[in-house]
């Protein structure tokens, strides 16, 4: 987003719909599972992570048919449904805490004002989509 790189490249997930052949687990096996790690205190892209390279489940949803989050909340688990925002408010709470120490680091201002922006925008987009929202300290912690 905010870099000079000319565009999208990467791997994609396969096209294909429904469990694979070679998975032995069921789907009620899955959402045990999901509900198990949540219950650890895992958030849902970490009980992805630990299904995919512990377990060995490359995708929840073409097993279940719906995707960790939603098993979550049809189980009532409580979980943070703004956890990208989470992070990036952590990120800026270690830059403003750098920036504390060290004043002068001109590069780390501007990357600062960089993960605002991403915060300020993402919580635009949760406000919409009526999610209720962290709190928003770490904005009006200026340096």
């Amino acid at each position: 987003m905010h870099s000079h790189k000319k565009g999208k490249s990467g791997s994609h997930r396969p096209a294909y719909s429904g469990p694979p052949p070679w998975l032995p687990y069921k789907p009620e096996e899955v959402e045990e599972l999901v509900v198990k790690l949540a219950q650890e205190g895992h958030g849902p892209s970490e009980i992805g992570r630990i299904l995919r390279d512990s377990y060995g489940i490359p995708l929840v949803k073409s097993i279940t048919g719906k995707k960790i989050s939603k098993i979550l909340l049809e189980r009532g688990v409580k979980f943070s449904r703004t956890e990208d925002l989470d992070r990036l408010i952590a990120k800026a709470e270690r830059m403003v805490a750098h920036l504390s120490k060290h004043k002068s680091d001109r590069f780390n201002v501007h990357n600062l004002q960089l993960v605002e922006s991403k915060i300020r925008r993402l919580a635009r987009y949760y406000a919409r989509k009526k999610v209720p929202l962290p709190d928003l300290k770490v904005l009006e912690a200026k340096v």
